[in-house]
């Protein structure tokens, strides 16, 4: 099962131009700053916007295509999507809303109401059947979003920023569930977001969406280590690692230890980012908490900044100025230093 985009659209002011396949069993994330064009490349994949051009294919059998004359409805296609704001009916309780899911594709009621029951209770939310949305948390209702979109058992899953309406204290919890949904899910996915740490916890590859065009395609590490613009290297610009933290130590599955502060005990997140990173010859010449010995891969410069590629037992890129690397003769295949303060280290549970 493949899910095959080539997505135009135009809008007079913006015009999308994307192409994108993902594969059954794939989470594709797609990133990109806000009016680049995520959400509208959703709603064209949903049906919810017409192509002006190009096609969308789901197992070869074409959902639009304009110069064959064809647009298949949204009800019609195997498509489920839950939308940045869930944008359940806040008049409908949660087995009404969930039900919807079906009553649009035209089941009767009742099969409709059971199958919202069965959904309510595998979420977790048998409870809160009878609540309407506005007595749900943001992580509830994010799962009776979910939990819509999926009682049809569509063959695609689109998530529109499904953790942006969240706050930071129930992100990371509902992130752990989401990501446990999105692994029992066979389908092709595809995530719209913003936020890198998303990208890692949840896909497989990433798609870079920058003014309506794809300009960058790969595993996250694979764009991180070498961004095609400045705007990637912004975006992506952040290390990211997982391990378990027991005290104030990060331990990851190679065996690196990395100090930080304020974390909690267990499985964990640790981003670091490049320009927190500093590289010595010396050992000695750092009073950082954290110093991991490295040698130099690729050195990409981008304007007056340049990313370094450090190999060793925990891999990561750095960004130093360009008279920083002078001063240093840093060449490939070199032994250094790399060191970052504990501080400048953000952790997420997992």
């Amino acid at each position: 099962m493949s899910l095959d985009v080539h997505a135009q659209i135009d809008r007079g002011n913006f015009e999308l131009d994307v192409s994108l396949d993902v594969a059954a069993g794939e989470v594709l994330a797609v990133l990109g700053p806000n009016g680049s064009g995520k959400s509208t490349l959703l709603r064209a994949i949903a049906g919810l916007l017409a192509l002006d051009g190009g096609r969308i294919a789901l197992d070869g059998e074409l959902l639009d295509d304009p110069t064959a004359n064809i647009f298949v409805q949204p009800e019609q296609r195997s498509v489920g999507m839950v939308f940045q704001d869930y944008l359940l009916f806040p008049h409908l309780d949660a087995v009404e809303n969930v039900a919807f899911g079906l009553r649009a594709r035209g089941t009767s009621k009742a099969v409709a109401r059971a199958g919202a029951e069965e959904w309510l209770e595998r979420f977790g939310l048998r409870e809160l059947r009878s609540s309407r949305p506005g007595e749900l948390s943001g992580g509830q209702a994010q799962r009776v979003a979910l939990a819509r979109a999926l009682i049809s058992e569509p063959r695609v899953l689109l998530l529109d920023e499904p953790l942006a309406a969240l706050d930071a204290g129930a992100r990371t919890d509902v992130r752990r569930d989401l990501r446990r949904y999105l692994a029992n899910f066979g389908g092709a996915r595809v995530l719209v977001t913003h936020d890198p740490i998303d990208a890692y916890a949840l896909a497989d590859r990433v798609a870079v969406v920058e003014h309506g065009r794809v300009v960058q395609v790969g595993t996250l590490a694979a764009v991180t280590a070498h961004p095609r613009s400045r705007f990637v290297a912004d975006m992506l610009g952040v290390n990211l690692v997982s391990g378990i933290v027991t005290g104030q130590v990060l331990e990851t599955a190679d065996g690196a230890h990395i100090v930080v502060t304020d974390a909690q005990p267990g499985p964990s997140f640790a981003a670091i980012r490049p320009q927190a990173i500093t590289i010595a010859r010396d050992p000695s010449s750092s009073s950082a908490r954290n110093s991991w010995p490295c040698v130099v891969g690729d050195i990409d410069r981008l304007g007056e900044r340049v990313r370094v590629t450090l190999h060793g037992q925990l891999p990561m890129i750095a960004e130093v100025t360009v008279g920083a690397v002078e001063l240093l003769g840093l060449r490939q295949g070199e032994s250094v230093v790399a060191s970052v303060k504990a501080t400048d280290i953000r952790t997420y549970p997992v």
